[in-house]
């Protein structure tokens, strides 16, 4: 999803794909498989879960997650749409039930645009280095014209720009190859683009797209993206194949010089969500053509988004800023204590080189909930299930943070 959120212009010629590929070999009618909802890939691999937003207050979190754009400047891409606030809701997706953040395209006039629909970010509310970032994600039909995405970009776009800020595409759909080839709900891309200026279309980036073996506009699928400080990495469901191999690899630790990717990826992104109509990536630019938008579906379509989570190893390196949780610390790198849930007393076990002196818990926004004295025992009772963080302390001044699930 190439951008202009400055003063820039891009055009479709510099976005360059690698040959398209199957790369997953699971069921390829995954509505047999046991439903997986609300869950994600899960604190695996030594990941803890440290940010989230699963859209089940019945409200938008602009406070301390999402901010909301409202432009019709095309996204740098030609697109048809004017992004407005009516066009993002949270409420329920009718067939699984579940409290989603719902972004709406539509066919109407608005403001000179021929569509409207949603974009939102968590810029300067949530930033992230390293991780592992994921996304469940229901998405219309896009035959013809829609492009949904999910990607991320540096923080630091205010001030070094597009594309130096660098750009991590983790879904995109509704490309022109998809609609030619008539496998749009099946071919979907990863990307990533960089560099130290637009140069006419010739900056830096790689692009990979894949034909997968089942439908992802059906239901809810899995996007995720897992980025260390050697590699760029994108899965597909690992909530229902946690071995699947990834979709899309690009190697980042090369060279620190212009033009190598280890100069632009290391460093805090935002995430972004959105919805667009038309535009370069589709090559279609008249409304009349965007038939995914159509008299059958009211001339509107919906993209689901169950959750956004965001999960670290608390290793050196990483980094994660949000404003709704300033008050509680990064998860600890070297922790010298081990959390034990005991899920039949209801209550948190604590094991270390002392009691602890202080014990609080947290929501994972930093909502403080619970600080108990002198114990290596937590009782949990209070607390409904979900995620939390611990911070344990000493009264030398020495403390750490960890993350926990109460199931």
């Amino acid at each position: 999803m190439k951008i202009k959120l400055l003063s820039l212009v891009l055009l479709f010629s510099g976005y360059s794909f690698a040959a398209c590929t199957t790369v997953n070999e699971p069921n390829p009618n995954p509505a047999d498989e046991t439903p997986q909802t609300d869950i994600g890939s899960g604190e695996t691999n030594g990941y803890k879960m440290v940010w989230e937003d699963t859209f089940n207050s019945g409200a938008l979190n602009e406070t301390n997650n999402w901010s909301i754009e409202v432009n019709g400047n095309g996204g740098g891409n030609s697109e048809l749409q004017y992004y407005r606030r009516e066009n993002i809701s949270v409420g329920t997706e009718p067939v699984s039930g579940n409290g989603c953040l719902i972004i709406t395209a539509k066919k109407e006039n608005y403001l000179g645009k021929t569509g409207t629909s949603g974009r939102l970010t968590t810029q300067n509310k949530m930033t992230v280095k390293y991780g592992k970032i994921e996304a469940r994600i229901k998405l219309p039909k896009t035959a013809n014209g829609l492009w949904p995405a999910f990607w991320t970009l540096g923080a630091d776009i205010p001030t070094v720009g597009w594309p130096k800020c660098g750009e991590i595409d983790i879904l995109e759909m509704g490309n022109a190859n998809g609609i030619k080839n008539g496998t749009q709900e099946t071919y979907f891309n990863g990307a990533c683009h960089w560099g130290e200026s637009w140069n006419n279309g010739a900056y830096p980036n790689y692009a990979r797209a894949t034909t997968n073996p089942y439908s992802l506009q059906d239901d809810f699928h899995l996007y995720t993206l897992i980025w260390d400080e050697t590699a760029i990495r994108m899965y597909l469901d690992l909530d229902k194949y946690p071995n699947n191999a990834p979709y899309y690899e690009m190697t980042i630790n090369g060279e620190d010089v212009a033009g190598n990717p280890r100069r632009y990826f290391h460093k805090p992104n935002f995430v972004i969500l959105n919805l667009a109509i038309g535009g370069n990536f589709t090559q279609l630019w008249d409304i009349n053509k965007i038939t995914a938008l159509n008299a059958a579906n009211n001339y509107e379509a919906k993209m689901y988004i169950d959750f956004v989570r965001v999960y670290q190893k608390g290793v050196a390196g990483e980094e994660l800023y949000s404003k709704g949780k300033t008050s509680v610390p990064a998860l600890s790198h070297n922790q010298q204590y081990r959390i034990y849930p005991v899920p039949a007393n209801e209550e948190l076990r604590i094991e270390g080189p002392a009691t602890p002196d202080e014990i609080k818990v947290f929501s994972i926004s930093g909502q403080e909930l619970m600080t108990a004295s002198n114990t290596s025992t937590v009782n949990t009772s209070a607390l409904n299930t979900g995620n939390y963080l611990i911070r344990i302390s000493q009264n030398n001044g020495q403390s750490e943070t960890h993350s926990f699930a109460k199931k």
